[in-house]
């Protein structure tokens, strides 16, 4: 068969491109939990691939308008100090093995939908000298305004100048899950809201040598946490402030100071949760009649409790695997 010059180059332009299309292992995940509803959570599915190794990339990217999927290649240094990289509807921006993230800097998101972030390395904006509460710099890691279906998954968090994770301001349809949260002052903040809408879910997350915020939710509608290890908590543990409804179930905690703790007008139901050496507030059963039942919303697997101190630090936090 003989092939016109113009059909021969246009299909070895097309086998060049095929050929030199990036990849992205394990990218193509949806989230469960609540940000599996309302429409799901897919990120950047079915956009391109593209890859980011330097700030001025990251910031491009995040910022575009079209689906896409971000790999973070390399750890990237934020600048100026502090500096929360805006992230916009329909991305998924994910580290590339088990070493790529982001230093002395975070990510925002402000009155966006449809966002995955995952297997990432955030740290840097700790200033234990001069900050140690975190009260002189809003340096967060992850920080999320009235913002819906967001998915934070397998990440490395430490280390920074305010909050690991902070879901403000009516941000909705959430899912928190297999999450390394240390060495930090305030962990996982939730609210700062007088409405009663919010719905998280929280699983398979590690909290190891933090204070407080573990998390703290404060008018949150439904917080569904399972299969969490919390370990060595000094401030407190879960806590339901506000009008907040908790349902911990299949959860592990070691060395906690209050594990457990309903505020005026919390609602919490616990079910098959351990404690070792805790001391302090352990609140299981606080209206629990009242609370919702997760399983209404979605389906789900409870671990074994015994198994927990094994499975959760060793599944937890980005992995070499992904993003490749």
């Amino acid at each position: 068969m003989h092939l016109t010059g113009t059909v021969a180059s246009a299909l070895l332009l097309a086998a060049s491109t095929l050929v030199g299309a990036e990849t992205c292992a394990k990218c193509d995940l949806e989230a469960h939990g609540f940000a599996s509803l309302n429409g799901g959570t897919t990120g950047g599915k079915g956009g391109r691939i593209v890859t980011a190794k330097k700030l001025d990339q990251l910031i491009e990217f995040a910022a575009a308008k079209e689906p896409l999927i971000i790999r973070i290649d390399g750890m990237i240094k934020a600048k100026p100090f502090g500096f929360e990289v805006p992230v916009a509807s329909h991305k998924t921006i994910i580290g590339v093995g088990a070493k790529s993230g982001i230093v002395e800097g975070g990510l925002n998101i402000n009155r966006q939908q449809n966002i995955i972030i995952r297997n990432l390395n955030i740290h840097g904006t700790y200033d234990g000298k001069t900050n140690w509460a975190g009260k002189l710099g809003d340096y967060d890691a992850i920080q999320i305004d009235n913002s819906t279906n967001i998915w934070i998954d397998g990440n490395h968090l430490y280390e920074m100048g305010d909050g690991l994770i902070d879901l403000r301001r009516d941000t909705d349809f959430v899912t928190v899950s297999k999450n390394r949260l240390e060495n930090h002052n305030k962990a996982l903040g939730i609210g700062w809201t007088p409405n009663v809408i919010a719905k998280v879910t929280m699983n398979d997350n590690f909290f190891h040598s933090t204070n407080v915020r573990n998390p703290s939710a404060d008018n949150l509608k439904y917080g569904h946490l399972y299969n969490n290890y919390y370990r060595n908590l000094t401030g407190y543990g879960n806590y339901a402030r506000g009008q907040s409804q908790l349902l911990i179930e299949t959860s592990y905690f070691e060395d906690v100071f209050d594990p457990i703790v309903a505020g005026p007008g919390g609602r919490i139901k616990t079910n098959w949760v351990k404690f070792k050496r805790c001391e302090g507030e352990i609140h299981l059963d606080v209206q629990g009649e009242t609370v919702f039942q997760a399983s209404s919303f979605y389906n789900y697997t409870l671990a074994n409790p015994y198994d927990i101190p094994v499975d959760i630090p060793y599944n937890a936090g980005p992995k070499e695997a992904i993003g490749v």
